[in-house]
């Protein structure tokens, strides 16, 4: 208004315009000690160094230009024009353009509407009217003045010539416009700007020159986008459901929540400031990416996550196909400074991976006291030792500048890990070597070590399990994930053992191209290839000789004179086509044909002696052979039978 219809202020708003100013100067003063909110770190810069930096690289050239007393300065220069100071040619217009900075201030009034709207002690739809009036009092109030600055602009021997100079209401004309009322002028102007942006223009007032045809062409054109801004903003402050009034709702029901529960403070600023921070960053992409397809989103997750969960020192050296399933189950979140995330001794239920920002790690002592142990920066996690090692979290994590984390749950992680069980030995590798140098967490290595020992045992029963029930193609996922085929259970067994014990040819046979150990002792002694004797397994049996397995059997002797005991005949064909040595002696220098003998079984001793047992072997006492061994049983089998049948 200043700009369009004064030249120089009448002394009844001088001293108006003079309190504005001081008003304005002071703020311009005070921007140089008010803290601020970093945009990056989201913290509370207090420093006045910073401060004063940061508002001088912003808009303090503009404030303190719009501060300046332009009026006086034009005044000033029209006077010095008059008098001929100045050789000029009359264009006095260029400092007048100077009070057009005074615009800067309008921002003031957006961050004004823009903190009404979001507080919710101020009804929504008030908030919204009133920004909604002020934007349109704020349009037809600049066109006013543009159209009355447009009639004065022109030498006074044409201002006949301009919507103004023209114009004439009834009997009132305004042929002499400078003369009537500031306000009579201003209300005029406002008048034509009005009805022009409404397009119901009444003929009284209209353009009659060129350049107020060509304003007011832009200004209809204008028009149409303003007026398609306040209907579309109307109709959704009927329908409901901007993103503001849904961070009101949800604002209101949150207090609501917090007021019925007494919570404290502290706990009410953390909740309050996290949804602030949701509404002004608009991270959560749940909703957005809910109705894609499980593949796209995968990939998308890919895309956005896969550089930082690469880079985390826990999967140093994990698989690719490993990394690629944490991403696709991970969650991105963002805290402010001075939330805490886990707390000192609580269960927890969530990994996290640090993207950005800075954490730390806080021990709280017996009196209350805290001690820093560490700071947490990007490609780094925490709650993997209470995950791992199913113990309380060892330390409190605070934020100590805006973080952008992801988060895995615990479920899904450790269902991840049951498959890739080859990436979760690293994983716990890893964590033993990076928390070597916490003095406060060595105390967990042997927890850890214990773990990793415990995995290992599981991870055997799961392939023996796989192997025992004859399922070739789990055994095959286990084995490819990183299982050692060769690693044994709690009685000693491997995979080969238990293949070999249940006749399966094709486990057998993959077992072998693995490069498993063949000739592998459980705890009583038993090689895969006894195993497939024993159960009566021919064709194992002969794959496991063919690939070159041995029986190894320790005391030959005493197996083979027990077995001979039994009478296992077919048995004793088996191990005898194996290789075993059939003149293998026990501890009293006993042959197996000594034991065959003695027993009367001719079959056996037939097999033995075909098989190279030797008849003429002595025992310890050097005093039976093998026939005489048979000889002294029948000689006692004579004298039993005699006496049975005649007693006298």
């Amino acid at each position: 208004m200043e700009f369009g219809f004064f030249r120089g202020l009448p002394k009844n708003l001088y001293f108006l315009d003079i309190a504005g100013q001081v008003a304005f100067l002071i703020d311009v003063i005070l921007q140089f000690f008010i803290a601020y909110r970093d945009t990056q770190t989201y913290k509370m810069v207090s420093n006045r160094n910073l401060i004063a930096v940061r508002y001088l690289k912003s808009h303090f050239l503009f404030d303190i230009l719009a501060c300046m007393p332009w009026d006086n300065i034009y005044r000033q220069y029209e006077m010095m024009t008059e008098r001929k100071v100045f050789q000029a040619s009359g264009r006095k217009e260029e400092v007048r353009y100077l009070l057009l900075l005074r615009l800067v201030r309008v921002r003031k009034v957006l961050e004004f509407f823009s903190r009404l709207e979001k507080d919710i002690r101020v009804n929504y739809l008030f908030s919204r009217i009133i920004k909604l009036i002020a934007v349109e009092l704020y349009c037809t109030h600049t066109a006013a003045c543009i159209f009355y600055y447009l009639a004065t602009t022109l030498p006074a021997v044409e201002e006949g010539y301009t919507w103004i100079g023209s114009l004439k209401l009834g009997d009132y004309s305004y042929a002499n416009f400078r003369e009537i009322d500031l306000w009579k002028r201003y209300t005029t102007s406002l008048y034509f700007a009005i009805v022009t942006m409404a397009t119901v223009g009444y003929g009284e007032i209209h353009a009659v020159n060129l350049r107020e045809m060509i304003f007011v062409m832009v200004y209809v054109s204008f028009d149409m986008v303003l007026g398609a801004y306040l209907i579309g903003n109307m109709t959704a402050l009927i329908v409901k459901g901007s993103k503001t009034e849904r961070y009101r709702d949800r604002m209101t029901d949150l207090l609501k929540y917090m007021n019925r529960n007494r919570l404290g403070r502290d706990i009410r600023n953390q909740i309050k400031g996290h949804l602030r921070l949701q509404y002004e960053s608009n991270y959560t992409d749940s909703a957005i990416l809910r109705d894609l397809p499980i593949s796209i989103r995968a990939k998308i997750s890919q895309t956005l996550y896969k550089s930082y969960i690469e880079k985390v020192s826990l999967f140093r050296g994990c698989s690719l196909e490993f990394i690629n399933q944490i991403v696709t189950k991970v969650h991105e979140e963002f805290f402010l400074p001075g939330e805490v995330i886990m707390e000192q001794g609580n269960a927890v239920e969530q990994l996290y991976f640090i993207c950005h920002g800075e954490l730390e790690e806080i021990a709280i002592c017996e009196d209350g006291s805290e001690e820093t142990v560490s700071i947490l920066k990007p490609d780094s996690s925490f709650g993997e030792v209470s995950i791992l090692c199913n113990v309380p979290q060892p330390y409190t994590v605070r934020v100590c500048e805006l973080c952008r984390l992801l988060r895995i749950d615990k479920q899904s992680f450790s269902n991840i890990l049951e498959i890739y069980f080859h990436d979760g030995r690293k994983i716990l590798n890893n964590l033993v070597e990076f928390k070597a140098t916490d003095d406060r967490l060595k105390q967990l290595e042997t927890d850890i070590t214990l773990h990793i020992g415990k995995h290992e045992a599981e991870l055997a029963l799961r392939v023996n399990s796989a192997t025992y029930y004859g399922d070739l193609y789990q055994l095959k996922s286990l084995i490819r994930a990183g299982a050692d085929p060769n690693k044994k259970d709690y009685d000693g067994r491997t995979p080969l053992h238990l293949a070999a014990s249940k006749g399966y040819e094709d486990i057998t046979l993959f077992l072998i191209q693995e490069g498993v150990e063949l000739n592998a002792l459980d705890n009583f002694a038993n090689t895969p290839l006894l195993e497939a004797i024993k159960y009566g397994h021919d064709k194992v049996a002969s794959l496991l000789v063919k690939e070159g397995a041995t029986l190894k059997i320790d005391d030959a002797g005493c197996f083979l004179c027990a077995t001979v005991a039994r009478g296992d005949i077919d048995y004793i064909k088996r191990i005898l086509s194996n290789g075993i040595d059939p003149n293998s002696k026990d501890f009293d220098f006993r042959t197996p044909l000594h034991v065959a003998a003695s027993h009367g079984s001719y079959i056996i001793a037939k097999l033995l002696v075909e098989a190279g047992a030797s008849v003429l072997s002595k025992d310890r006492y050097v005093l039976y052979t093998p026939f005489s061994s048979l000889c002294y049983n029948l000689n006692k089998l004579f004298r039993y039978t005699r006496a049975r049948l005649n007693p006298s």
